[in-house]
């Protein structure tokens, strides 16, 4: 009876017209559900993750990545305006970062279509998933590890509290700026340099890009963590909708019919997942994502030296 209607519930099928493929509805929804409820979690925007599982249900990694970005703006505002409540967003940082991040998905969308042009995007996408998830996830895994280990010998006493950050040479670049907010009085090449490299991610990954961001700018600027949070989600809204923008007109890779079903689906899961993360120490959370993350990361592997089904395929240039 309940694998009756599990088949029932997997026949309603939706065909996406940009990826040119039909997927069960429930698919895309559990999809998006299960992102949300890690978002929730976690405490992480999820397009690093997203993109990956589309490409592994099917979906062309150009449509992925396009269509992770547009998702990406609606989550951004949500998180926003949930920081903006308790004034935690910083919109002149948040305009120095978006100034950089803007020109660098410029310039990330201009190398997505000469890689597209040319039948090589797959694998620069499937190449670039690995480093990134497998360099981030061993240092998450690194870092959760330690501090699962000092938490232990911890116990019982107290800890000395340590320093966020430390004045190094980035507090010494020219063209300082008074950030009032952040209560920073530094130079503004430092957070337009970290736009900019966010702006490419976005633009060729289609990652929101809050796992670099927030560590740069906490550890490197010294940005109060928590202010960096909300700013860097208002920084992300403007430079993932000029990333959809710019992909829908250069390359018409973004399936908004897609984003739509996963959108719903991860508003409700994010819902769940914040409710049991707020009931889980921070530490045991990392670890956690970090396991998550490096399993994506072999998947994409495993996918980039196994023998395809079709050895040869051909392909013309696109324009």
């Amino acid at each position: 009876m309940l694998g009756a209607l599990l088949d029932w519930l997997l026949s309603f099928q939706v065909y996406l017209p940009i990826a040119e493929i039909s997927v069960s509805v429930l698919l895309l929804l559990a999809l998006g559900g299960g992102i949300g409820f890690l978002s929730g979690l976690f405490g992480v925007g999820g397009g690093f993750l997203m993109t990956p599982l589309l490409i592994f249900i099917g979906v062309p990694s150009p449509v992925a990545v396009a269509t992770t970005a547009n998702q990406t703006v609606a989550t951004s505002v949500s998180g926003v305006l949930a920081h903006w409540s308790r004034e935690n967003v910083d919109f002149k940082m948040g305009a120095v970062l978006l100034s950089g991040g803007v020109f660098g998905s410029l310039v990330g969308v201009a190398i997505f279509s000469i890689l597209r042009r040319y039948g090589q995007i797959d694998l620069v996408i499937h190449l670039a998933y690995v480093i990134l998830l497998g360099s981030i996830g061993l240092i998450m895994l690194a870092e959760s590890v330690r501090t699962l280990r000092r938490v232990r010998r911890a116990r019982g006493r107290a800890m000395a509290p340590r320093k966020l950050h430390q004045h190094v040479w980035v507090h010494g670049l020219p063209l300082k700026m008074r950030f009032k907010k952040s209560r920073l009085y530094i130079s503004a090449i430092m957070p337009i340099g970290i736009g900019f490299v966010v702006g490419i991610l976005s633009a060729m990954l289609g990652v929101g890009g809050a796992f670099l961001i927030v560590p740069a700018m906490i550890y490197l600027v010294g940005m109060p963590t928590s202010i960096v949070v909300g700013t860097s989600l208002f920084q992300i809204i403007f430079v993932a909708a000029v990333t959809t923008i710019l992909q829908s007109i250069e390359n018409r890779t973004v399936d908004v019919l897609l984003a739509f079903v996963l959108t719903i689906g991860s508003v409700i899961g994010a819902q769940f997942g914040g409710r049991i993360g707020a009931r889980l120490p921070g530490e045991q959370l990392r670890f956690l994502l970090a396991l998550l993350v490096l399993s994506v990361a072999g998947g994409l592997c495993y996918e980039l030296v196994a023998r395809p089904d079709d050895l040869y395929v051909l392909q013309g240039l696109t324009r």
